[in-house]
């Protein structure tokens, strides 16, 4: 009599680990998303002002918008730091991907495309605009 009590204990336990596990994954894509996003309207956000108010008054001068505009240039550069220092997954794809990042022993990667991998259909036929139209 007491196992089946037993029982519900145990899988509610299971799955406040996995509701937990979830949080944490959850939380840490908010961090990583909320990171890019500011990096992105810090980064952006200037030169878009400057450009309307340049639009509407002439007032910028020509050194202030070529600095907005390698800020905003500096922001594309930092993304391929940002996202191996907050993703797990996109840094061992890119270590699979590159060869100086490979472990040793590791095969190298096929060249083959996604869609024909993923595709369980086989070869399709030739379509044109004009059939899909």
């Amino acid at each position: 009599q007491g196992s089946p009590a037993a029982a519900p204990c145990a899988a509610s336990g299971d799955g406040r680990r996995l509701a937990s596990k979830h949080s944490k994954k959850v939380l840490k894509a908010s961090l990583t998303l909320g990171v890019l996003l500011g990096m992105f309207f810090v980064a952006w956000l200037p030169f878009f002002v400057a450009n309307v108010a340049q639009a509407v008054c002439r007032c910028v001068p020509a050194g202030l918008f070529d600095v907005l505009t390698w800020l905003g240039y500096c922001n594309s550069t930092a993304n391929p730091i940002v996202y191996p220092l907050f993703m797990r997954d996109f840094r061992r794809a890119v270590g699979r991907r590159l060869p100086c990042c490979r472990r040793a022993g590791q095969s190298r990667p096929r060249a083959l495309s996604l869609s024909v991998r993923n595709s369980h259909s086989g070869p399709r036929a030739p379509t044109s605009l004009r059939t899909v139209l």
